[in-house]
């Protein structure tokens, strides 16, 4: 459905002029991706799906938790694909909001540029397509069995994403952010393409089921006396696949491969930062968890695994993703570094490898996509709704790029509660779930992670995470202070606040009425709203609802032992 369907939007883009057909693509991706995730649902079978489904020799694996995610993408996907295939603002007027006159009645108004339908956004007809290539990227990690596969996967979305951080050509920002981006994922690409080249010369095959078949074999050899492979040293394959994790480490941008993340997430528009830092990580993370899962649990002749990598790179990142987001002042850097942060919770659960830590890595990872998403759209609707404010202060007007990212430091939401409460309380919701304050969905994740560590007797690390997750909420806190407890800097524009603005209802493009209002009318869109109320409405109540969301990830975690 995705191959298909890029193909068409290809053909379509070579033989059209007109540049504003971006905002019919964007739509048409979202409804590619609902059919897909609606082919993946109608195909999700339990008790079929339980022991996999390999088609061409392995390349491509479907299993119940492949199916999951691929749905989970999807979803996601959709969701930030909202921001291009929809304006930002709308004119409100309480003659014409019943749910009646909206159905029958049409609001025509001429003057775009206070609406925002001459955005930036709104320009780049390569955006969804460039998007659903990156999924097609994602879907095919997820599903990968084979060595070859993976490269290839891996590369298919790396190199969207490349093209996606520089599409904004007329932002210097961007273009540097993206090309610090693609020189250090091509590092990254190297390091995935030595660890594949030493497992291949190490085993003789590139499919990952026989690598795992290999490594149960070298382990029993060198338990034993019989010498099956007495050539044979089971930590060859450790070693490959320790040089393996570092290129993949690089892509998640776990400590310390995280350098390039906070100035690349800064850089890069708002919009693409928001698929940039939760997409890209999903697909990769459910890769390691099977890769962990059949070849961390292997009784190595000696006691150090591969996996004991990623625990110290979750120390790692635990630390440098809370002591250095204190020093920040600029809000994107400080969600890359709250970013980090997480990603030490996810390696935690993923290295641990017992039931109770898969279930707790599959709910963490779901509820981290969520808020961030949660995050990001916030973050832009306040840019968007700024509109009709303006603040004097030199160090906003000296901004590079503010066109892309209206929202760059943290001081920029100084008494933001009193221009819009609504959007400052969902923002505090989100950013306490983040800190991980009970009875919020981030609560409950931090603290199935660090169960399953204490009961493995990771001791030092469940301290360490604690400790780090309390001093993170000192920058969570700086935020919400800023926003409820600052005195605001923004005022109302003046020349705005003063227009008289015309429209006219149309009834079958017959002209009904026409109607006169103020700028103080145009509010957000109805598709940000919704999308940020049941996001936050998902974390806040997530308590009276979490029998569905903790049963998913008990089930998976289940079927990936009893395989």
């Amino acid at each position: 459905m995705l191959l298909i369907s890029i193909i068409q939007l290809l053909l379509s883009n070579a033989v059209t002029l007109r540049r504003d057909k971006s905002i019919l693509y964007s739509r048409v991706s979202i409804l590619i991706l609902i059919y897909s995730g609606l082919i993946s649902f109608m195909s999700l079978n339990f008790k079929t799906l339980s022991r996999g489904i390999g088609l061409y020799g392995g390349l491509f694996v479907s299993t119940s938790i492949t199916h999951i995610f691929q749905l989970f993408i999807y979803i996601i996907s959709a969701l930030i694909l909202q921001l291009t295939a929809f304006y930002p603002r709308r004119v409100w007027t309480a003659a014409y909001s019943s749910l009646i006159k909206m159905l029958f009645y049409n609001f025509l108004y001429y003057r775009t540029k206070i609406v925002n339908k001459m955005g930036e956004q709104f320009k780049i007809i390569e955006y969804p397509l460039i998007l659903l290539f990156i999924v097609s990227g994602a879907t095919f990690l997820v599903s990968t069995s084979d060595l070859v596969s993976i490269f290839l996967s891996i590369e298919l979305q790396s190199y969207g994403l490349y093209l996606l951080s520089t599409l904004y050509r007329n932002s210097e920002l961007a273009t540097s952010g993206g090309l610090t981006y693609f020189l250090l994922g091509g590092l990254s690409s190297c390091f995935i393409l030595l660890g594949t080249s030493l497992l291949y010369a190490n085993s003789g095959t590139t499919n990952l089921d026989g690598i795992y078949v290999i490594t149960s074999l070298s382990d029993l050899t060198n338990q034993g006396d019989n010498n099956i492979l007495y050539w044979y040293k089971s930590y060859y394959i450790n070693f490959s696949l320790l040089i393996l994790s570092v290129g993949f480490l690089f892509k998640v941008s776990a400590a310390p491969f995280h350098f390039w993340s906070p100035g690349v997430y800064d850089a890069i528009p708002t919009i693409v930062t928001t698929f940039v830092a939760i997409v890209a990580k999903i697909s990769i993370f459910v890769f390691l968890l099977e890769l962990v899962h059949y070849t961390g649990d292997s009784l190595f002749s000696f006691n150090l695994s591969w996996t004991s990598s990623l625990l110290v790179s979750s120390l790692l990142s635990l630390i440098v993703g809370t002591v250095v987001g204190l020093t920040q002042l600029r809000i994107k850097r400080l969600f890359a570094y709250s970013t980090i942060s997480h990603v030490g919770f996810i390696l935690l659960a993923l290295s641990i490898n017992s039931i109770e830590s898969i279930q707790a890595f599959i709910f963490y990872l779901m509820q981290y996509s969520i808020s961030n998403l949660n995050a990001f759209i916030i973050l832009i609707s306040i840019g968007f709704s700024l509109y009709y404010y303006v603040n004097e202060s030199n160090e906003y007007k000296q901004l590079d790029d503010k066109n892309n990212s209206p929202v760059q430091l943290i001081s920029q939401l100084k008494g933001y509660f009193e221009i819009n409460p609504l959007l400052a309380l969902s923002l505090t919701i989100t950013i306490f779930s983040f800190a991980g304050i009970p009875p919020l969905m981030g609560f409950f994740a931090k603290q199935m992670v660090l169960s399953a560590a204490l009961d493995s007797g990771y001791i030092f690390l469940a301290l360490v995470a604690i400790l780090t997750s309390v001093i993170g909420g000192v920058y969570y806190l700086n935020i919400i202070k800023q926003m409820f407890f600052d005195a605001p800097e923004h005022t109302i524009n003046k020349e705005t606040a003063d227009l008289i603005l015309h429209g006219n209802i149309l009834d079958q493009d017959k002209v009904v009425e026409n109607i006169t209002f103020k700028a103080n009318s145009i509010v957000l869109s109805s598709y940000l709203t919704i999308t940020i109320s049941l996001l936050t409405l998902t974390i806040l109540l997530f308590i009276f609802i979490p029998q569905e969301w903790l049963s998913l990830a008990n089930i998976l975690a289940l079927i990936l032992f009893n395989q």
